[in-house]
């Protein structure tokens, strides 16, 4: 079921406020960002989640007319290339501003028609969980630049880590059996790329019951992990050349040896029970090899998510969330920038899975063993350029991060990514190999 035209209004307003406050705080010289493959212009990216939503929700969907004459060669990630919007005369802060705003403004103005047609209420979900994706990539820009983390004043911060349950230690034994992967078809919204639930058997596995941590990725590194190629895949290792990285990103060692990461423009130790974060696939395959474990592919992933067991083997039932259905709180999961960052492994118990897996849901992105891939029978929804241009060339990442909204995660929700990429919130957990 859609949200209602009030649900639809505040969720507008409230992603747009967002993406304003992740940058509204940066002076003249933080917002002029030199060239990064892997980053956006913070002007560019902001401009252009609002040009989604005006293209789709009022020129598609509502049949208007442009707020700026030349706005498509400006902000349309499709036909402009990534350098290239460094050197678009996009407007000064203060024209983006207007411009972000005045599109806020027009679909708040349909909104409140109270006639929106299916379509038009689609159009503006979609517009939505967009933005959502974009303000998790502003949050991660001012993460690669070292800048302070952001500070929202209609959103509760709370910097105290949560309380931990010791009970999540090593791995669970999921029952082989048939499994639903992806999403049912009275699912209210879900994107292309999870459509639709298909057959899938899964054979026995053991998953880790929490994400592998900074402590325990240390020891890979101080156990020169990054030096010995037989841990590394032939393409891992012609990354790792081409890269030339001892440690993950961020991570530098202090004047004793240790280890410190920096979060934001912060330098602290490394935690002994803090998820990993910004890693690679290729540095979590290589991990997996050392440790004598893998990565979970994305069925077992799921599986071990959403699956309930009659005993012996997993039954009919499959979850939206781990521990059931609604949207998820602050005691099951480390969503919405709530403390600014990952937390402890074993916090956050009651968000556990049937299996008793541990923050499936929030803390960091989990890298599986699975390329992104079309299931069986995909058609591409309105924006078709969301998945079908990455299918072969990434690999999946399940369950959002301390950054992605709550409202638009859920146990089917597939990322997807380059191996190679490490700036965004990744992390992952393991199975045992099986024998």
């Amino acid at each position: 079921m859609m949200p209602d035209s009030n649900r639809l209004a505040e969720w507008v307003s409230d992603s747009r406020n967002r993406s304003i406050e992740l940058i509204a705080d940066l002076d003249d010289d933080q917002l002029s960002v030199p060239y990064i493959p892997t980053i956006n212009p913070f002007l560019w990216e902001m401009c252009h989640l609002a040009y989604f939503q005006e293209f789709w929700v009022l020129r598609q969907g509502a049949g208007k007319k442009p707020s700026l004459p030349d706005v498509d060669d400006l902000f349309d990630s499709i036909t402009i290339g990534h350098e290239a919007r460094w050197r678009l005369p996009i407007p000064d802060r203060e024209g983006a501003f207007d411009y972000v705003r005045t599109v806020r403004d027009r679909v708040l103005e349909l909104t409140k028609t109270g006639n929106l047609s299916d379509q038009l209420q689609y159009y503006i979900l979609y517009s939505i969980f967009h933005e959502d994706m974009h303000t998790e990539a502003l949050t991660y820009i001012r993460q690669s630049l070292g800048y302070p983390a952001p500070k929202f004043s209609h959103l509760p911060v709370d910097p105290k880590q949560p309380q931990v349950n010791d009970s999540a230690r090593g791995n669970v034994l999921i029952p082989g059996g048939t499994f639903m992967l992806g999403a049912f078809q009275d699912s209210p919204f879900v994107f292309d790329n999870e459509k639709w639930s298909h057959e899938v058997e899964v054979k026995p596995f053991a998953i880790s019951k929490t994400a592998v941590t900074e402590r325990q990725f240390a020891k890979f590194v101080d156990d020169n992990g990054y030096e010995r190629p037989e841990l590394w895949s032939s393409e891992g290792w012609k990354w790792l050349q081409s890269v030339q990285v001892d440690c993950p990103l961020y991570w530098k060692r202090d004047s004793n040896g240790g280890w410190l990461r920096r979060h934001f423009d912060q330098w602290d130790p490394i935690s002994e029970y803090r998820a990993i974060i910004h890693v690679s696939w290729y540095e979590a395959e290589a991990f997996c090899r050392w440790s004598g474990q893998r990565l979970p592919t994305e069925v077992e992933w799921e599986a071990a998510a959403s699956a309930e067991s009659d005993g012996n083997n997993l039954s009919n039932g499959k979850r939206n969330q781990p521990w059931g259905d609604g949207t998820p709180n602050s005691s099951q999961a480390n969503l919405d920038w709530r403390v600014m960052g990952p937390v402890d492994v074993r916090a956050h118990n009651e968000g556990d899975s049937p299996f008793g897996c541990r923050q499936m849901i929030g803390n960091v992105w989990e890298w599986t063993a699975s390329s992104f891939k079309p299931f069986p029978g995909f058609v591409p929804d309105m924006y078709q350029d969301y998945s079908q241009t990455s299918f072969y060339t990434r690999k999946v990442l399940r369950g959002g991060c301390w950054a992605t909204r709550s409202r638009l995660i859920r146990n089917t929700w597939r990322n997807f990514y380059p191996p190679a990429r490490r700036d965004v919130f990744s992390g992952f957990r393991t199975c045992a190999i099986n024998k």
